[in-house]
């Protein structure tokens, strides 16, 4: 049995589980258990519409970020329990009805997927608790004023003036990277780019399937810049080697202010962009905290 303080030994601990033969292993974390069956069932999730088959090759990748994403679910059950946050079994079946209608199934074909049910309401149920749970400390502790709206337009306005990029990225470490070559020719291939980042890059924008959102020109690493000038909206671009790893990128939009009409957005939605950039900022900050004092127990 081995006790694993998260935080700085948080990828010790996930890098430990991906290298145990991972259906001979329970984990602990705080005390509540993930067990193997837990883990076969998020790996058929997490598989359904992934575009990397599960093999012997994939399988400890995959393995390793399951298990990360089990953990942090756990995690965020835990700290919402524990702050009286309570979601109800119609909400979850409604969400749901909503990814299985997405992933065009429906709830009684979950079984012929190998999709385990319960499992799947577990993952729902820790987002929605998660999302309730952020927005009871956001409106707790914070407030959007009409000073901090008044700058933000100002500052709206000012950056509509610099030309920018929205920017899908990929980034390996050169260890995950042996077959670079032959992922940028599938992403060429498959429009899902953000499924791919999702699943696969090292990135902390993996998160958000690779999204960097709009980056104004001279605030990205010149090399991406330069290769991103040379490119068609829609292109996905070669592997791009800078210090530990490769980018990828895909070009999404380009404004130039030179081109394109000005916009500036009106005060509400100003405010709900702060409101959303407070909430993302206490739910990166809470995890984290979380991860730091969480215990976790493996026995392999």
């Amino acid at each position: 049995m081995k006790k694993i303080i998260l935080g700085l030994l948080f990828n010790m601990a996930i890098s430990t589980i991906s290298m145990a033969n991972t259906f001979n292993i329970t984990a602990l974390i705080n005390g509540d258990i993930i067990s193997n069956e837990d883990i076969n069932d998020q790996i058929n999730i997490f598989m359904l519409n992934s575009p990397v088959p599960y093999n012997d090759e994939t399988k400890d990748m995959i393995t390793h970020r399951v298990m990360a994403q089990t953990i942090e679910q756990k995690l965020k059950l835990q700290a919402a329990k524990k702050d009286n946050i309570n979601i109800s079994n119609e909400d979850i079946e409604k969400q749901m009805e909503l990814w299985a209608k997405k992933n065009n199934l429906n709830l009684s074909s979950l079984k012929s997927k190998n999709i385990n049910k319960d499992a799947l309401a577990d993952n729902i149920k820790a987002e929605l608790a998660w999302i309730k749970l952020i927005r009871k400390k956001f409106f707790q502790t914070s407030h959007i004023t009409q000073k901090e709206i008044n700058k933000t337009i100002d500052e709206v306005t000012k950056d509509m003036s610099i030309k920018k990029y929205q920017v899908l990225e990929i980034f390996l470490k050169k260890e995950n990277a042996k077959d670079i070559n032959s992922l940028v020719e599938k992403l060429r291939e498959d429009p899902r780019f953000e499924l791919y980042a999702a699943r696969f890059s090292d990135a902390p924008s993996a998160a958000n399937g690779g999204n960097l959102g709009w980056i104004n020109s001279g605030k990205m690493l010149s090399a991406l810049e330069m290769r991103l000038n040379s490119m068609n909206v829609g292109e996905v671009s070669d592997a791009i080697q800078i210090g530990d790893g490769y980018y990828i990128l895909k070009l999404v939009q380009v404004f130039d202010p030179k081109k394109n009409p000005n916009f500036t957005p009106n005060q509400q939605e100003i405010k709900s962009l702060l409101e959303n950039q407070k909430m993302e900022a206490i739910s990166k900050k809470m995890l984290q905290e979380l991860k730091q004092k969480a215990i976790v127990e493996v026995k392999s």
